[in-house]
């Protein structure tokens, strides 16, 4: 089975991440932010994974290290569950979110780039910050090994900016986690 635990703690926060790559979609998620639990949540349910986050973080600070750290723990979970890289490799989608639209294409690559285009027309959406958005997207890139390009392309709503841009990653990941029928590495290189 395609899955991973992983426990880590700093002086800032104290993560578990338990990630199914075929699972049903069921997420248990809990790290003291609203918002940023309903987006690992829309996240888990629409990438078919299940999830389970629960974080400690030093919150009476900010919310940057909880978010920016789940990112690390989640992306390192992602790259620990495909140990094997027999997968198709490449995502992509575009979802619409009532006024917006979110874009992602990405390659589980083992090169980790992220290129990140969101505007806000806030500071927060409920008690999360929006530039932590691109904190989270970063670090799971980097920690995971993905090439990872996603877009708010449009929209005058933040909290649909936002979800858009999570669901996109859901369904581009689910995409290229699929096993190729083949069992080839999809790579010129034979290695990735």
């Amino acid at each position: 089975m395609r899955k991973a635990e992983i426990k880590r703690k700093t002086n800032e926060t104290e993560i578990f991440v338990s990630l199914e790559i075929d699972g049903d979609g069921i997420a248990e998620i809990s790290t003291g932010i609203g918002f940023f639990d309903h987006m690992l949540t829309a996240f888990a349910v629409h990438c078919g994974v299940n999830l389970a986050v629960k974080c400690v973080g030093d919150l009476e600070v900010d919310a940057h290290h909880t978010v920016e750290d789940v990112g690390i723990v989640l992306g390192t979970a992602l790259k620990n569950a495909l140990s094997d890289t027999k997968i198709t490799r490449f995502g992509h989608a575009s979802i619409p979110m009532d006024d917006a639209i979110g874009v992602c294409s990405l390659d589980i690559c083992n090169r980790p780039f992220l290129v990140y285009n969101a505007k806000f027309e806030l500071e927060k959406t409920g008690d999360f910050d929006n530039c932590l958005t691109k904190e989270f997207m970063q670090a799971f890139a980097f920690n995971a090994g993905i090439t990872l390009h996603i877009s708010a392309l449009y929209g005058e709503n933040d909290h649909h900016k936002n979800e858009a841009m999570f669901k996109a990653l859901a369904y581009a990941l689910k995409q290229a986690v699929v096993p190729k029928k083949d069992g080839k590495i999809a790579t010129t290189k034979g290695v990735l």
